[in-house]
């Protein structure tokens, strides 16, 4: 369920400061969601598959915590964010 380099490398190109920016709070959530996105197509079609169900929870939960800090130590770059993600609040 890893992304390809060339996604993670246009990711950072469009979230980040430069090519080699991928420490960024935005880069992290924006890496967090496609890999969030990958894992909910595969558990359409693989419902069972409990440890796939369990990762799925743990990357949700990180990008919660990432987005919790972005929120209180920049609004406006949280909400630039969430707009151009598609996530919800």
């Amino acid at each position: 369920m890893a992304l390809s380099k060339e996604t993670k490398a246009k990711i950072v190109k469009k979230y980040g400061k430069n090519e080699k920016d991928t420490g960024s709070v935005e880069v992290q959530i924006a890496l967090l969601t496609e890999q969030i996105k990958a894992l909910t197509e595969h558990l359409k079609n693989n419902h069972k598959d409990a440890a796939s169900k369990r990762g799925l929870m743990i990357l949700v939960g990180q990008r919660r915590s990432l987005l919790d800090y972005l929120i209180r130590t920049d609004r406006e770059a949280y909400l630039k964010l969430i707009v151009e993600l598609g996530l919800r609040k």
